[in-house]
């Protein structure tokens, strides 16, 4: 079950809105799939980044990934827990385990993302 107050990327990133600022992270079926990660090569506040392009690398026992922002903006803020424990997308994708935030340029990019009940049947076509 995915959070409802989220929208969803078809690269398995969320965003939820707080005023003009999104939060991301990784959902829950993404780092299950990367497995124990061990680093989380966070993103430099203040850098632009566009709808779709790389914000940072997640590393893991089984692979490196990269998460892409799920809308246009600037990073505004940083997880830095992660820096002492980049396990906490594991163990807490949708709270304390978030990436980072970003001031949305363009807050109507969201409107393309899915809802809780699109993502969960996007995954069960995925998985099919």
């Amino acid at each position: 079950m995915v959070p409802e107050d989220l929208k969803y990327t078809d690269q398995h990133e969320w965003i939820r809105l707080e005023g003009s600022v999104g939060v991301v992270g990784i959902t829950h079926h993404a780092q299950e799939l990367l497995g124990d990660i061990t680093f989380v090569e966070l993103p430099v506040s203040g850098r632009d980044v566009t709808k779709g392009s790389e914000a940072c690398v997640i590393e893991s026992a089984k692979a490196a990934a990269s998460v892409y922002a799920p809308a246009s903006g600037q990073i505004v803020g940083v997880n830095t827990s992660l820096e002492d424990d980049p396990s906490l997308p594991n163990t807490d994708p949708y709270g304390e385990g978030w990436i980072l935030k970003i001031q949305l340029s363009s807050p109507d990019e969201l409107a393309g993302l899915m809802s809780a009940q699109e993502y969960e049947e996007f995954l069960k076509k995925e998985e099919a």
